[in-house]
Formats: C-alpha cells, sequence, structure tokens
C-alpha cells in the first residue's frame, strides 16, 4: 500500500543551489538531490480505491502555474531538532492550490491536516543532533535564496519501503493553466481509472 502526498517538484536548477546546503551539521541524514520536492498535502496510507477517488478528484482542479523561490533555511523540533528545511516564498496561488487539495481531500473523507501548512522543502533528518550544531548551521546559511522558478504542474507522490527521504514515485501530474504542458502526461500516459494507482 502506497504512502501517498500531494507535491511541487523542485527543478534542476534550483536543487542543485539545495544541494550546496548540504554538510557541516553532524548527525544529519541528507535527502538525496533527486527526492527533493515540497509537499502541499500529505495523505498517508491508503488503501487503493481511496487513492483513485483521489486522483479522480484532483482531475477537476484548475488553478494557473505560478512562480516559487525558495529562499532561508531553518529547522523542525526546537529543542530537539529532527529536520532541516529550506522554505519557500508565499505565494497566494500556491497557497490557494493547497487549499483546494486539502478540501478535496476532506470531502473524500480523510481526516483534515492538524499542521498548519508551512511551505519547505525537507534538507536532512537529524538524529541526536546539537541545538547548538543546528543552530552554527542555520547562522551561516541564514541567507539562501535559489533563482525563482516556474510551477507548470503538480503532481501526486508515493513512498515505499523507507524511513522518511524517499526513493519518491511520481503516480501522476497535473498541469497547471499556463504551465509547462510539455511537462504534462499524455492521456495515453493515463492509467485507467479502474485502477489509477500502482499498488
Amino acid at each position: 500500500m502506497p504512502r501517498l502526498f500531494t507535491a511541487l517538484e523542485i527543478p534542476r536548477d534550483a536543487a542543485l543551489s539545495l544541494s550546496l546546503l548540504r554538510g557541516g551539521l553532524p548527525g544529519a541524514r541528507w535527502i538525496d538531490v533527486e527526492n527533493y520536492h515540497l509537499t502541499l498535502r500529505f495523505i498517508g496510507d491508503v488503501e487503493g480505491h481511496v487513492a483513485d477517488e483521489v486522483a479522480n478528484a484532483l482531475d477537476r482542479v484548475r488553478r494557473p502555474s505560478f512562480t516559487l523561490t525558495l529562499t532561508g533555511v531553518g529547522a523542525f523540533g526546537g529543542k530537539k531538532p529532527h529536520s532541516i528545511w529550506a522554505g519557500a516564498s508565499a505565494s497566494p496561488d500556491m497557497f490557494a492550490l493547497q487549499a483546494e487539495i486539502e478540501r478535496i481531500c476532506q470531502r473524500l473523507g480523510l481526516p483534515a491536516d492538524p499542521r498548519k501548512f508551512a511551505p519547505h522543502v525537507t534538507l536532512a533528518r537529524l538524529r541526536n543532533t546539537s541545538p547548538v550544531d543546528v543552530a552554527n548551521y542555520l547562522s551561516a546559511r541564514g541567507n539562501f535564496a535559489a533563482m525563482p522558478f516556474k510551477v507548470g504542474r503538480f503532481v501526486l507522490m508515493s513512498s515505499r519501503d523507507s524511513v522518511g527521504g524517499g526513493p519518491y514515485v511520481i503516480e501522476e501530474a497535473w498541469p497547471l493553466q499556463g504551465g509547462d504542458a510539455a511537462r504534462a502526461p499524455s492521456f495515453a500516459d493515463r492509467p485507467s481509472d479502474a485502477s489509477r494507482i500502482m499498488r
């Protein structure tokens, strides 16, 4: 059973900028560059028919493409830090897209996400890392900013048999209006409605 979430992909140039933040922090397990993404809505471990219902409902999303900038770094966990992240600029279109996906999930009976949406790209998972080391790492990299990029689609991703950090698989993708249509899947690429999500 796949663990599902909707996300935005991080293009190569932005991912390379993020990769320069790797290193210099004891106890950090750095996420592979190819697994960088920005989670819009965590769905979790769901049965196949629920996954198909989610995918079918996401077909109806009609939102514009938008520009996104990755900027700043931080840590989750307070006095017991557990992850390092890069932030994303506040984009009204991104927040509107995320809110629509949240409403769709709740209409399908999925529980509301208890966490407030805080757009970020996870860079590393931490284990027994000193808060002082984390503070030093963050202060040395606080001025991080990547070049803006255009978001032309959002995706449904899955992870399997892993403890965070990937590998992630794109199960389906939906273009945003005015986005890069060449990256959107063609009709022939789409699985049948009877069994859309790989299980």
